[in-house]
């Protein structure tokens, strides 16, 4: 492959660790950013906004794979919507995109379903905006990341309660886990949607919570809150685990040991 590997979202949590696989491996990588980057060996930056479309037709310049990381909790569909049109017509031959297990399961409806589970929903949006582009395409849908899961509790910790959605099971993967299945598929042929990734257990998120409580020897009451909405419904029924694509290898303990 001698053509650049465009990744969106390439200075975040996950793109990140795809461009430093492909690099790596050989490969020729540029990313998108809205701020100015300084290039090096193998990885060109250019400046632009996926978020308007500011910039992307020089970042899809000679591009034959690009890698779709950049997302948000909403609105997901509007950068895809953008990058898509700004990929028709050009040498793109393949788009790689991170989607979420439940994405086409997600009952987002309501008001409540929107703002609480709107992300889902986006996400589902882009996958058919890349499905109906014409252009050839892989779709991995992955299982919430452990380092998200972390930060979350993070943010939670700070308070004396810490509320966990009852009935509600989460099955947290290893980030780097996803960007190996990422450049993976960057790296062969189309595939469609293909298998689903989780991690290797599903717990409920109290339990999630007490783990790293008990991991950062902290204390905090654990609140079980029933959270309302088809969506959260859908949730307590397990449309966000992947049980029997229980791929992932890190626990979440063995994550919280690390730390």
């Amino acid at each position: 492959m001698t053509s650049p590997i465009l990744v969106t979202g390439g200075t975040g949590l996950l793109g990140r660790l795809v461009v430093e696989r492909l690099t790596d491996a050989g490969h020729e990588t540029r990313v998108l950013s809205r701020s100015a980057h300084s290039s090096y060996d193998h990885v060109e930056f250019v400046t632009g906004d996926i978020s308007t479309g500011a910039g992307l037709s020089a970042a899809l310049a000679g591009v034959g794979v690009v890698v779709h990381c950049a997302g948000s909790s909403h609105g997901d569909e509007i950068k895809t919507g953008h990058l898509v049109e700004a990929a028709k017509g050009t040498t793109v031959r393949h788009i790689v995109y991170i989607s979420v297990v439940g994405a086409e399961r997600m009952p987002v409806v309501s008001a409540i379903d929107r703002s609480m589970f709107g992300y889902f929903a986006s996400k589902r949006a882009s996958e058919q905006l890349i499905e109906g582009s014409g252009i050839p395409y892989s779709i991995l849908r992955t299982t919430q990341f452990q380092e998200s899961m972390l930060a979350v509790m993070n943010a939670l910790v700070k308070s004396p309660v810490m509320p966990a959605a009852s009935g509600t099971r989460f099955q947290p993967i290893a980030v780097a886990e996803v960007a190996d299945r990422l450049v993976e598929l960057a790296l062969g042929e189309p595939a469609g949607i293909v298998p689903e990734m989780g991690g290797p257990r599903a717990y409920l998120m109290a339990d999630l919570t007490r783990d790293y409580l008990r991991a950062t020897h902290r204390r905090r009451l654990v609140m079980s809150v029933r959270t309302p909405g088809g969506a959260s419904r859908a949730l307590r029924a397990g449309a966000n685990v992947t049980l029997d694509h229980a791929v992932g290898l890190r626990t979440w303990d063995e994550l919280l040991a690390a730390q």
